[in-house]
This record gives structure tokens, sequence and C-alpha cells, in this order.
């Protein structure tokens, strides 16, 4: 982005509120480590990758370490189970552990639906930070239906928003309208970690 389109998505956020939300402070190792997360169609990886590029971070987009087998369920509309999910939620949260240790930071992205999963994650890194997209299911469905070449099939959308635990405050995670534009949502959280620095 440009720092004429940086000021711009500035004002934006500070219009929607989305500053008024506690800083991100620095992981006691070096960079942070943000998890980026929420339902299918919520935009994780579209403002996954723009926070990385903002912020100089590695980016790792979560389903790409599914296994075969998650993937061929998944695409033939068939929910992942808790054991489905154990081994991908075991290797991400190795993966973060292996950043808080290089200190080099990560922006990961990864649906993180309950708060056991999102506990399994912060095995690697204890003062993970969540940024959860929130939206409604009509807005989640019509972005599904739009986008071409992922395997994720509308129906287990439903599925998904059944099994979702949204985060509270005391798990280090921050909630965003992803009614906003992703580079509002960006510019917000860009904001909140350089006024923490």
């Amino acid at each position: 982005m440009n720092k004429s389109g940086n000021r711009g998505d500035l004002v934006a956020a500070r219009r929607l509120g989305l500053l008024a939300q506690a800083p991100v402070p620095a992981s006691s190792k070096g960079s942070p480590i943000f998890v980026v997360m929420g339902v299918s169609g919520c935009g994780k990886s579209t403002v996954g990758a723009q926070l990385a590029a903002a912020l100089g971070l590695e980016f790792l987009e979560g389903d790409t370490l599914h296994s075969a087998t998650n993937v061929a369920r998944m695409a033939a509309g068939v929910a992942l189970s808790d054991a489905d999910r154990a081994g991908w939620l075991q290797t991400l949260a190795e993966r973060i552990g292996a950043a808080r240790l290089a200190g080099t930071g990560l922006v990961l992205s990864c649906s993180a639906l309950k708060r056991a999963y999102r506990d399994i994650l912060r095995q690697g890194a204890p003062d993970l930070h969540f940024l959860y997209l929130q939206g409604d299911y009509d807005l989640l469905a019509a972005r599904m239906a739009a986008r071409t070449g992922h395997y994720m099939p509308l129906s287990l959308l439903v599925s998904q928003l059944a099994t979702l635990e949204e985060p509270d405050p005391q798990e280090n995670a921050q909630i965003f309208d992803v009614a906003s534009r992703p580079e509002v949502i960006v510019a917000a959280i860009a904001e909140g970690f350089s006024l923490a620095k």
C-alpha cells in the first residue's frame, strides 16, 4: 500500500471505531505472532497476507498444511471432527513455536473455531494474538459463492458457524467486522501494533 492509501485506510478505521481496541503488544520473544481466525469466507487469507506484508512478517496459510485426507473430506462436504483436526493443529502449533523461538514473528490464517483448538495453538506461543474476523451468514455465503479454486463448499459454512466458539477478551483476541474492507482492518491492526511498540 502507498502512503496516501495507508492514511486513507487509517482514517476509515478510526471512523469505524476499529482503533478503539487495545494496542497489540510485541511478543516477549521478539516480533508478534498473529492468528487471523474465523469461518470460511471471512477473508482470513486476504487480511493475513496483507497484514504480514504491512508488518514485514512471514505469512502462513494454515489450510495448506491440512492432510490430503482432510482436504478430500472437506471437498466432499464432510465436516472435520476434532480428531481430524488434531494433527493439523499440532503442526500449526509447532510452526508458531518455531517462529517464537526464532523471534521472527508470524501471521497465520486458521479457522481456530473452538477454544480448545486455540489452546493447542497457544502451546506454541502463550502470548499469541487472535484476530477474529466476524460476519453474518449472508455476507459470508455470498463471498464463498463468488470465489473460485477453493475446495471448501458452501454447505460447510453452516457447520462451521455451529461449531464456532467466539473468542473472549481473556484470550488475547480482537474482533473485526468483515463488512469493512481488508485494507481498513489491516490498517487498524498495524496502527495498534505500532502504538504498542
